[in-house]
């Protein structure tokens, strides 16, 4: 539901404006599946025409030119941030987690519905608490994983479906989905 929302406009920013950016901030497994998903259908045409309108990046390195980059001639009322942390805890993550979130208050102001409505988080239950401590709506922005899932199996779980849904479309990443069940039976 969620990511269908964001796409129809039926969930906005906290101007109003559709949410048409997405940066994703994580490092290792927590990036690296769905970037790699993303890097493979941007260039298919079923990619292509579920894109058009959407922008998705990634965000692994605190280096201020690789933040500027994620950024860069991105409008922050049409940009959703997903933070990828099982723990919430991730150093690398949790800086430009608090970078992003700095950003958005840059141009919109220092308000708490800020986050609320730009801020997404995947992370594993055990991580609520600090999930809520950093400003996120625990109850329609915070999509769980077990704490059993390794990073790099990730890509599977709301890691992967969260950015990869709001970039393409929940049907193609369902069918991502069906393609790995078929691969496992």
């Amino acid at each position: 539901y969620f990511t269908n929302a964001i796409r129809s406009g039926e969930i906005r920013g906290y101007t109003g404006k559709r949410l048409r950016n997405i940066i994703s901030v994580g490092i290792g497994g927590s990036y690296l599946g769905p970037e790699f998903l993303h890097e493979c259908l941007k260039t298919e045409p079923e990619g292509i025409n579920s894109s058009l309108g959407y922008t998705l990046r990634f965000l692994s390195n605190v280096d201020p030119v690789n933040v500027e980059r994620a950024c860069a001639d991105l409008d922050p009322e049409e940009t959703l941030i997903v933070i990828v942390s099982k723990t919430f805890t991730t150093a690398e993550t949790m800086l430009n987690a608090r970078t992003m979130r700095q950003w958005l208050w840059d141009f919109m102001g220092n308000d708490v519905e800020v986050v609320r409505k730009h801020v997404v988080a995947c992370a594993s239950i055990s991580a609520m608490e600090k999930v809520e401590a950093f400003g996120i709506d625990t109850e329609k922005y915070f999509f769980r994983f077990w704490d059993w899932v390794g990073g790099r199996y990730s890509v599977c779980s709301a890691v992967g479906g969260i950015p990869i849904s709001l970039q393409y479309g929940f049907e193609l990443f369902e069918n991502f989905l069906l393609g790995a069940r078929s691969i496992d039976e």
